[in-house]
């Protein structure tokens, strides 16, 4: 059998979350999550951190404004950033356009998000 190929019409599962934001699932094992994610002009997400996961964030459209532990790091397309276990963190699109990023998690964030 051949391996899958994703993409946002054919993906494992889709969802929507914070402030109408969207996410398309690819990759969901308890080892790894891949997903890719949407934030509308001026949403954020809420400030957590994960006790497990690392996470490796890819922007592929607009800007994204992450704020880790205090400090604040501005991306723009092809770039992106890790977050190490423990790190509080969110990011936010205060940009007048889309965001879009993929996300990279391992292990997986199923159970493993603390909202601060």
């Amino acid at each position: 059998m051949a391996n899958p190929i994703f993409s946002r019409s054919e993906c494992l599962s889709t969802y929507k979350w914070g402030d109408d934001c969207y996410g398309w699932n690819y990759v969901d094992t308890d080892a790894l999550s891949i997903k890719q994610e949407l934030m509308p002009p001026d949403t954020a997400e809420l400030l957590h951190y994960h006790e497990k996961a690392s996470q490796f964030f890819f922007v592929l459209k607009g800007r994204a404004t992450f704020t880790i532990d205090g400090e604040i790091s501005v991306l723009k397309p092809e770039q992106g950033i890790e977050i190490k276990p423990g790190q509080k963190h969110f990011v936010s699109n205060k940009e007048s356009s889309d965001l879009e990023f993929i996300l990279y998690s391992t292990p997986s964030t199923k159970n493993d998000r603390i909202n601060l």
